[in-house]
Order: C-alpha cells, then sequence, then structure tokens
C-alpha cells in the first residue's frame, strides 16, 4: 500500500496492483457449455510444468500460470472477444468503479480474542489466567455445543471479496493499477479485479 497525493492535495490511501497481460484461452457459450463465460489465463510457467492436456488446451497462446474463467457476456463494446484477445490495463480508466477478490492472508490457529474480537476475562476479584480466554459457551441446559459458537481455530486463507474500491491512477508504463482502499492477500497474491 500507499498513498497518492490528489490535485487539491488530499491524500489517497492506495494499493499497487501489478497487472500482467491475460490471454483469453476459451470462450463459453450457453449453446455449447451452458453458460456464457471467459476463460482467462494469466502469468509465465515453464513448459516441462504444464500437463499435456493444458498443452492441447492453450495450443500456441502460451504457458500460463493460472487460469480463471469469468462468468461476463463476451459481448463488450459492440466486438465480440474470441480466443487469443488479450485483456490489458488500458480498458480501465481512472474513476472507474471496481470489485477486488482474492485469498486473504493466512494467520494460522489463533484465539478468539484475535479471531472474534472478545474482550477476555477480568483481570482482577481472583482472576489469574483468564486474560484471554472464551469464557462460558452457554452451557444451562443444553448438553452440547451450540451451532456456530465462535471459538479458537485456523484463522485467514479465505476469499475476500471488497466492492466499490475507485481506480484513483494507472501507470501504462510500469503495467501497475493503483486502487483506492485495502485489497486482500499478501504481496504476490493473485488478484481478481472486475469492473462495474
Amino acid at each position: 500500500m500507499t498513498q497518492i497525493f490528489t490535485p487539491d492535495g488530499a491524500a489517497v490511501p492506495v494499493t499497487a496492483v501489478s497487472v500482467r497481460t491475460n490471454v483469453i484461452t476459451q470462450v463459453r457459450t450457453k449453446d455449447k457449455d451452458g453458460y456464457e463465460a471467459l476463460q482467462i489465463g494469466e502469468g509465465a510457467r515453464k513448459a516441462s510444468r504444464i500437463l499435456k492436456p493444458q498443452k492441447g488446451h492453450f495450443k500456441d497462446l502460451g504457458y500460463f500460470a493460472a487460469v480463471t474463467e469469468f462468468r461476463i457476456d463476451p459481448l463488450v463494446g459492440g466486438s465480440v472477444l474470441k480466443v487469443g484477445d488479450k485483456m490489458e490495463l488500458s480498458q480501465f480508466n481512472p474513476g472507474d468503479m471496481v470489485t477486488v477478490s482474492a485469498t486473504s492472508k493466512g494467520k494460522g490457529f489463533q484465539g478468539v480474542v484475535k479471531r472474534h474480537g472478545f474482550g477476555g476475562g477480568p483481570r482482577t476479584h481472583g482472576q489469574k489466567h483468564s486474560e484471554r480466554e472464551p469464557g462460558s459457551i452457554g452451557g444451562g441446559l443444553r448438553t452440547r455445543v451450540p451451532v456456530g459458537m465462535r471459538m479458537a481455530g485456523r484463522m485467514g486463507s479465505d476469499r475476500i471479496t471488497v466492492k466499490n474500491l475507485k481506480v484513483i491512477h494507472i501507470d501504462p508504463t510500469e503495467n501497475i493499477l493503483y486502487v483506492s482502499g485495502a485489497v486482500p492477500g499478501r504481496r504476490g497474491t493473485l488478484v481478481e479485479i472486475v469492473s462495474k
């Protein structure tokens, strides 16, 4: 993350996203596949690390590090998209509203204070080691733990979608897209950016 200053002097917090060229590897149609979508390949990988079925599917388009499908209409801007077309940074403009999806940072096994924001137990009145304990899980008349009880467990590594982020600036020389606010994931996470 960084910040960009607007012409009137306001500092806007932004996330710099490196945009590599995406190539359409398949166009799914309602007649053939039952739904309309675009399959897009991104990045590059060694030919030795690509399976033979994938090599046959990609043909001479290249060897991609990741392949993703987007459920969108192939008819964009009056022109029909086809296999081999490139999805580039020029499709975005400053001021566009976008939806960003990615896998959040994995934080491992965490307690209830960090995972759910519990307050912990009191520090006085005879308490010794209850600072970060969960407390009661609702015993009473039940002989079981209620469904959905918030407890300690694995935290992070979830697919997170953030809506209504604004494209603040585009750097075509470095292929960097500056999006307002925070984007889920660590450095190097594959991010899906969809224009509204």
